[in-house]
C-alpha cells in the first residue's frame, strides 16, 4: 500500500531519536533521497512480502503483528515518534532473504519517513561502516550460535534418550538371558524324568495317554487365567495338600508352578488316573518341568517382544527411515516418545493417555514434532519432581475446530505469572544450572509456530499446567526452517 507523499523537513526528521545525531548535510541527503508519506488507516506492508522500504514513524499510531497459523497476532502497538520497522536488515544485502518479518498497519492517519531499502543500505555502509561490520558480526554470529546451541540441545536430548533406551533394553535382554539359561537346565531335567518313566513297566497306551496330558498341560499354560493373590494362595494350599497326600515330594515348591499354569486338583486327578501310584511322583515332576519350560518360553517371548517394541519405538521416534514431511498419526508419535522417555518417569509419576482416536492424520514433520513432545514431557516431569515427585502427566488429543489439539497437563508446581511471558524466550530457564539450556521451549515454539503454522500456548496454575499444541488439519506447503 502506498501513502500520499508530503513535504520532507530535515528539521522534523532530525528531531527523531534515530536521526538526532546526524549533521544538517546528512539530514538534507535523507530528505532528498527519501520521502515522507501519509498513510490512512489500514495496512502498510504484509509479512513475507519483499522488504523494499525502511519506515520511521513521525506521528500517528502503528501496529505490528506476526502470522501465527491462520491468525495475525499483534506484537506491538505504539504512538511513540521515531519507532522504525521494515527493511531493517537491508545492509546485509543478498546474504539473507530480504522480506518483511512482520505486518504493519496504522489505526489513524500516520506519517512516516520512508527510505528505499537500497538507499538505506548505502547510507548505513557509508556513514556507519564500523557499525555495519559489528551488526553483521552480531547477526551472523547469533545465527551460528543459535544453530550450534540448538544442535547441542538435540545432542543432550539424544544422550538422555540413549541412556534411557539402553536401560529399557537391558531389562528384557537380561530377563531373556536368564530365562534361556534356566530353560536349558529344565529341558535337561525333563529328559532325565522321561528316561526314568520310559524305563518303567508301562504299556504303550499308558505312555501315549501321559504324553497327551503333557500336550494338554502345555496348552493350558497359554490360557492360564489371571488370579488375585488371595485366589492364588487358596489354590496353592489345595494343590499342596493333594500332592502331599499322593506322595509327591517338595509339594510346596511344585504347587505355585501348577497354579501359575492354571492347573487345579481335577487336572491332577486325571494324571493320577493314567499312571500307577508308584510312578505318580515322577509323572508329576515331568509335568512340572513341562510347565516350567512353557513359562520360560513365554518369558523369553515377552522379553524379545519388548525389545522389538523398543526398537520400533526408537525408529518411530527418530523417523530416520521416513520422509521428513508427510501425513502422520500423532498418536503413534506420542506413544513412541512416551516409550522412549519411560525411563525418566519416577515411580510416583502416573502417565494417563486421553486420546481421541477419531482424529485424522495431519501433515507434519514427525521427527521434529517428536522433539516438541520430548521437550514438553521433560518439562512436565521436572515440574512434578519439584512438587514432591508424585503427580500425574496427562497427554490428551482432541479436535479444536479445524485444528488438532495435543495437550500435556501436569500436576506440578506450575509456571509463575511473572515469568509466563518469558518461558518461550531463548536461553530462559527455571531449571538448576546444568539441567537445562533454556532452548527447549524456544525450539518447540519455532517448530510448531514457524514450521507447522500452528500454535503453542500455556495455561498454568499450581497443580494444573497445560501446554497446548494446535496443528492445522489441512496440508500446506512445507516451509524451510526459519532463519
Amino acid at each position: 500500500m502506498s501513502g500520499q507523499v508530503v513535504a520532507c523537513s530535515p528539521q522534523e526528521i532530525g528531531s527523531l531519536f534515530l536521526f538526532e545525531k546526524l549533521s544538517p548535510e546528512q539530514l538534507g541527503r535523507l530528505c532528498s533521497q527519501g520521502r515522507v508519506e501519509l498513510f490512512q488507516p489500514g495496512p502498510v506492508y504484509t509479512e513475507g512480502d519483499p522488504a523494499t522500504c525502511f519506515f520511521v514513524m513521525i506521528e500517528g499510531t502503528v501496529v505490528l503483528s506476526r502470522r501465527v497459523g491462520g491468525d495475525d497476532v499483534e506484537v506491538t502497538r505504539t504512538s511513540q515518534p521515531g519507532v522504525y520497522a521494515g527493511a531493517m536488515q537491508a545492509y546485509l544485502g543478498d546474504r539473507v532473504r530480504q522480506v518483511y518479518n512482520n505486518s504493519m498497519r496504522v489505526t489513524e492517519p500516520t506519517r512516516f519517513f520512508v527510505l528505499p531499502a537500497d538507499l538505506f543500505a548505502d547510507v548505513m555502509r557509508e556513514w556507519f561502516p564500523m557499525a555495519v561490520h559489528l551488526l553483521e558480526g552480531l547477526f551472523f554470529g547469533s545465527k551460528n550460535t543459535q544453530a550450534m546451541i540448538g544442535q547441542r540441545e538435540r545432542l543432550l536430548a539424544l544422550g538422555s534418550l540413549s541412556a534411557g533406551l539402553t536401560h529399557e533394553l537391558n531389562n528384557p535382554a537380561a530377563a531373556a538371558v536368564r530365562a534361556t539359561s534356566t530353560l536349558r537346565e529344565r529341558v535337561a531335567k525333563m529328559r532325565h524324568k522321561l528316561a526314568v518313566i520310559t524305563e518303567g513297566p508301562f504299556s504303550r497306551d499308558t505312555l501315549a495317554r501321559l504324553i497327551e496330558i503333557q500336550e494338554r498341560t502345555a496348552e493350558r499354560v497359554a490360557k492360564a487365567p489371571a488370579l488375585s493373590p488371595l485366589e492364588a494362595s487358596d489354590r496353592e494350599d489345595l494343590l499342596t495338600d493333594w500332592l502331599e497326600d499322593h506322595g509327591v515330594g517338595h509339594a510346596w515348591q511344585v504347587a505355585p508352578t501348577f497354579v501359575q499354569a492354571g492347573l487345579d486338583v481335577d487336572w491332577l486327578e486325571q494324571v493320577a488316573a493314567v499312571v500307577d501310584e508308584d510312578i505318580l511322583p515322577n509323572a508329576v515332576g515331568w509335568l512340572n518341568y513341562t510347565i516350567e519350560t512353557e513359562l520360560l518360553m513365554n518369558e523369553i517371548e515377552d522379553s524379545t517382544t519388548r525389545i522389538s517394541h523398543l526398537v520400533d519405538a526408537a525408529k518411530q521416534y527418530s523417523q530416520l527411515d521416513r520422509a521428513p514431511y508427510r501425513v502422520v498419526d500423532v498418536h503413534e508419535l506420542l506413544d513412541s516418545t512416551l516409550l522412549m522417555l519411560s525411563g525418566k518417569f519416577d515411580p510416583g509419576i502416573r502417565v494417563v493417555k486421553e486420546y481421541d482416536r477419531t482424529l485424522p492424520p495431519v501433515p507434519a514433520y514427525p521427527a521434529e514434532l517428536n522433539q516438541v513432545w520430548t521437550n514438553l514431557v521433560d518439562n512436565a516431569v521436572s515440574a512434578i519432581r519439584s512438587a514432591g515427585g508424585e503427580g500425574t502427566l496427562t497427554v490428551r488429543t482432541a479436535r479444536d475446530h479445524e485444528r488438532l489439539l495435543v495437550e500435556f497437563r501436569d500436576t506440578g508446581t506450575g509456571v509463575p505469572p511473572e515469568i509466563k511471558d518469558r518461558i518461550f524466550d531463548p536461553f530462559f530457564t527455571t531449571k538448576p544450572v546444568g539441567e537445562g539450556t533454556g532452548l527447549g521451549l524456544d525450539i518447540s515454539w519455532r517448530i510448531v509456530v514457524d514450521k507447522h503454522h500452528g500454535t503453542l500456548r500455556v495455561e498454568s496454575v499450581p497443580g494444573d499446567t497445560r501446554f497446548q499444541v494446535l496443528l492445522p488439519l489441512t496440508a500446506a506447503t512445507p516451509d524451510e526452517e526459519p532463519a
